[in-house]
């Protein structure tokens, strides 16, 4: 089974895992007693307002959601038809928000690319900062040099985000003059892309990117230097330098090749992880992300927005997953993807 086989296999397996994700993801939503829609009736009702009671329940209908949990579920993804036939995930349908009174795909439109921009920036921010120094206190072990590393290391995993989000917000913008809040300008919000819009983005991304990454750069560093220590007391290591190789050649050549491994295996779950857990950081900051929409949709039990935000992270996870899976066979030779090899 040569290389593509194996990520077509995956990509298979990605599918199928998906699609079991989302029927936990449906069932879980639903486990609360009611929704949006009956707990608007039964306020409206409360109250009176019959005239309201008419619509809520219009919405019922026209969403499906007087059916049984299953049959929900089946026109939800599209893989049953409903009042407008099939219209669901699968054909581009995302849904109805009740909260904001807006179609899901109205929504989260612009802020699915912004968050994705702002976490891949955190990610490659995680990886040019803790690979090099990981590296760096491996290779100068017990030095003050280690020492420093593993300071700020500690301190990047000791400091909440939404405290650090705070600092850098006063500060960035008192001496740096960096800009306040969200991802652009507001007279960008809902303007076509542009030069100046992509310059706006790019200096509001600075303080996000850092806050965000930190405490995955100084995780992914300690493990690295740890990996690493534990490669360079082999033998092989040894016997490199007895034949006169450079230290420098053969610290890229062999052990960082063997410590990388788990560095790789995390971009299974650096970026959701990061999406999880960047909702107070987007609150704080104000960015137009998903997650302060999942929170509030979460909150009014929207179900459809919810939904989506939730499958989104999902779909983020197991792409990470596959990447991963991919890399590391080709990165490391050892591994055999062919079941006899295992």
């Amino acid at each position: 089974m040569d290389i593509l086989r194996y990520a077509i296999y995956r990509f298979g397996t990605m599918v199928l895992t998906l699609l079991v994700v989302s029927v936990l993801i449906f069932v879980i939503i639903n486990l609360p007693p009611g929704d949006y829609l009956s707990n608007q009736i039964a306020e409206l009702r409360a109250s009176g307002q019959s005239a309201g009671v008419d619509k809520a329940e219009f919405l019922r209908k026209e969403y499906s959601l007087d059916k049984p949990l299953w049959q929900q579920y089946l026109i939800w993804m599209g893989f049953w038809p409903g009042p407008h036939g099939f219209s669901g995930l699968i054909q581009g349908n995302f849904g109805w928000s009740f909260e904001f009174d807006r179609p899901v795909a109205d929504i989260v439109g612009e802020s699915l690319w912004l968050t994705v921009l702002v976490n891949l920036a955190a990610v490659l921010f995680v990886y040019l900062v803790a690979l090099p120094l990981g590296v760096l206190a491996a290779a100068r072990s017990r030095t003050w040099v280690d020492y420093t590393t593993a300071f700020v290391g500690y301190l990047g995993l000791a400091t909440p985000n939404f405290l650090l989000a705070l600092i850098l917000f006063y500060y960035g913008h008192k001496y740096f003059d960096l800009p306040i809040g969200g991802l652009m300008d507001p007279i960008y919000e809902g303007q076509p892309l542009s030069w100046e819009k992509v310059q706006s983005i790019l200096i509001r991304l600075i303080v996000p990117t850092f806050v965000i990454g930190t405490a995955g750069a100084s995780a992914i560093m300690q493990r690295l230097r740890a990996n690493m220590l534990d490669e360079l007391g082999k033998p092989y290591v040894e016997t490199a330098i007895a034949k006169g190789m450079a230290p420098s050649r053969m610290l890229a050549k062999y052990p960082l090749r063997m410590a990388f491994n788990p560095f790789v295996a995390d971009i299974g779950n650096l970026l959701p992880s990061m999406v999880s857990g960047s909702v107070l950081v987007s609150v704080v900051l104000g960015l137009q992300t998903i997650g302060p929409t999942l929170l509030t949709a979460l909150k009014t039990q929207d179900q459809f927005l919810s939904a989506f935000v939730l499958m989104f992270v999902a779909l983020l996870t197991l792409v990470g997953t596959m990447i991963s899976d991919v890399l590391l066979v080709l990165l490391d030779p050892r591994i055999r993807y062919e079941g006899k090899d295992a």
